[in-house]
C-alpha cells in the first residue's frame, strides 16, 4: 500500500498533473491532500475538480479557508491577498461550499494529516524548526503526521528529544513519532522549483520524498494572462 501525500497545490494545474502522473508511475494506490488547493496560481477550479475526482482524504489550508470568505481578514501579505481576491472570483459557489466543509485534522489509516500545526490548527502557525514541531508532537496520537504550509519539505522525529532528520528516504521506526512536511506541489520555497510530494510506503514503513519537473513555462504564462501579479509567475522558477 502506497500513499501519495501532497499539498500546497496553489492552483498550479501543470504541477499537480505532473505529481499525479508520477504517483501513478510509482505505483501509488491512494492519494492524500494536506490542503491549500487554491491561491497564488491560475487554475483554482481545475485543481479543485481534480482533487474532488480523486475522492481522497483532504484537510483545509489557510488559502482554502480564505477563498470561502466574502472578504479578506488581513492575514495575508498584499501579494497573497491579491491572488485570493482573484481566486474568489474564479471559484463556483459549489467549490467554496466544498472547501468550507473540509476538516482541519484527519486520521487516515494509521497516520494523521494537518495543514499547519496540531496544537492550534485554526491559527495557521508555521513549523520551521524542531522547537516549533515540539508543540505539535504533544497532540500527535499516531506515529506519523504529514503537514505542509511552509512549502519546504522537512521531517522531525521525537524519541528522547525532538530533532530534525533527513527526509529523502526516511524509515519509520517503532516507538518514535514523525512530523513530516511534504513540501509544495505548486509553489516550492526551498530553492528548488520542482514540485514536491511524499510517498508513504505503508507496507515498508518508509517515507520517500519526490521532486518532479513540470511545464513551468505554461504555468507562468497562465498567471500573467490571468492578470495576477508578475511576481507570482517569476517566483515559480526561483523556488521561493
Amino acid at each position: 500500500m502506497r500513499f501519495a501525500v501532497f499539498g500546497d497545490i496553489h492552483a498550479n494545474l501543470e504541477a499537480l498533473q505532473a505529481v499525479l502522473a508520477d504517483a501513478q508511475e510509482r505505483g501509488c494506490t491512494h492519494h492524500v491532500c494536506i490542503g491549500d488547493i487554491v491561491g497564488y496560481n491560475a487554475n483554482p477550479h481545475e485543481c479543485l475538480e481534480l482533487i474532488r475526482e480523486l475522492g481522497c482524504p483532504v484537510v483545509k489550508g489557510n488559502h482554502d479557508e480564505q477563498a470561502c470568505l466574502a472578504d479578506s481578514h488581513d492575514i495575508f501579505n498584499p501579494l497573497a491577498d491579491a491572488a485570493i481576491r482573484w481566486t474568489r472570483e474564479h471559484l463556483t459557489d459549489d467549490d467554496k461550499c466544498w472547501l468550507a466543509g473540509l476538516r482541519l485534522i484527519r486520521q487516515v489509516r494509521d497516520f494523521t494529516i494537518v495543514h499547519a500545526t496540531l496544537d492550534m490548527p485554526n491559527q495557521w502557525g508555521y513549523v520551521f524548526n524542531h522547537l516549533d514541531a515540539a508543540a505539535s508532537f504533544n497532540y500527535q496520537y499516531t506515529n506519523v503526521c504529514f503537514y505542509g504550509h511552509t512549502h519546504a519539505p522537512r521531517a522531525y522525529v521525537r524519541d528522547e528529544i525532538v530533532r530534525s532528520v533527513p527526509l529523502e528516504t526516511l524509515p519509520i521506526e517503532p516507538g518514535k513519532k514523525y512530523f513530516i512536511n511534504v513540501g509544495s506541489v505548486g509553489q516550492p520555497r526551498d530553492g528548488d522549483w520542482h514540485a514536491s510530494y511524499c510517498i508513504y510506503h505503508a507496507d515498508k514503513n518508509m517515507v520517500e520524498l519526490r521532486r518532479i519537473p513540470y511545464d513551468i513555462n505554461t504555468a507562468q504564462d497562465k498567471v500573467v494572462a490571468a492578470g495576477l501579479p508578475q511576481r507570482l509567475a517569476d517566483r515559480l522558477a526561483l523556488g521561493n
